[in-house]
């Protein structure tokens, strides 16, 4: 069953959600998506996770996809942990009973990252691919950025998601990918690293950490320094040879989503 939502956050904030709760659900994962783009973007993973009986909540961040709120913008890393926050909430709500899972990528996995850290105690586990936790690779430039917050750049993320041509060229051409991106968005990113490095030993939920070797948007350098850094005694990182960011969308995927549902399902049993 997929069911289309719509759920306000804690500002009153209008969000966009799909729910999805297969037959006799024995799990649930709320997934986190990146910077500029859409939940549609995990259909695949979804469908992967949903075939194993594991329900699965997606939703727009706010100023993404058919989420409200001014494009691409946030005015404090608080809104991104808060909103998946409620997102979680509202997921668990939804489909009770079950362990609760997160699963984020790229600025999705610096949310659940961030949630993690300021709510250790909700998620069952959380598992990150891509994440931005250290800011290793200052794709931007220093943080802050010192132009006005509402000054937006480019979104020239295109050509680094994937190595394949087809998931490149379906990323370019997807009308629900944002084409810019405000600077007051990345430079809510120094507070919210700077808070992850100072706070790392407050995450304490069971963590699979997982990166590409060949990321050129973040360096799996930040995913190697946050295993060593949170404090979960239950944690793994695996860095996948010759995979670019989006180790979800690379030709090798249903490996990477195989080691997922490994490693889920034998925490659930």
């Amino acid at each position: 069953m997929s069911q289309e939502v719509s759920f306000t956050s804690f500002d009153g904030t209008a969000l966009f959600g799909v729910l999805e709760v297969p037959s006799r659900p024995r799990a649930l994962v709320v997934i986190v998506h990146g910077l500029c783009e859409h939940l549609g973007r995990y259909d695949y993973v979804a469908s992967r996770l949903v075939a194993q009986h594991i329900a699965v909540f997606r939703f727009d961040h706010r100023g993404h996809g058919r989420s409200g709120g001014q494009r691409v913008f946030y005015a404090d890393f608080n809104e991104i942990v808060d909103d998946t926050n409620v997102a979680f909430e509202y997921a668990r709500v939804a489909v009770p009973g079950l362990p609760v899972f997160v699963l984020g990528h790229s600025m999705g996995g610096y949310a659940a990252t961030l949630f993690a850290t300021k709510y250790p105690e909700k998620p069952a586990g959380v598992i990150l691919t891509g994440a931005l936790s250290r800011y290793n690779l200052q794709l931007a430039g220093p943080l802050p950025l010192a132009a006005p917050p509402l000054t937006y750049l480019p979104n020239e993320l295109g050509a680094g998601v994937c190595s394949d041509p087809a998931v490149a060229e379906a990323y370019l051409q997807d009308p629900l990918v944002e084409k810019q991106m405000s600077v007051g968005l990345i430079n809510t990113w120094a507070d919210g690293v700077a808070y992850l490095k100072r706070e790392a030993a407050a995450f304490v939920a069971p963590a699979l950490i997982l990166h590409g070797a060949a990321d050129g948007l973040v360096s799996n350098l930040d995913s190697r320094e946050l295993y060593g850094d949170i404090g979960s005694a239950d944690k793994s990182l695996r860095i996948y040879t010759g995979l670019m960011h989006e180790i979800l969308n690379e030709y090798d995927k249903d490996d990477v989503i195989a080691d997922i549902l490994q490693w889920i399902i034998r925490r659930i049993r």
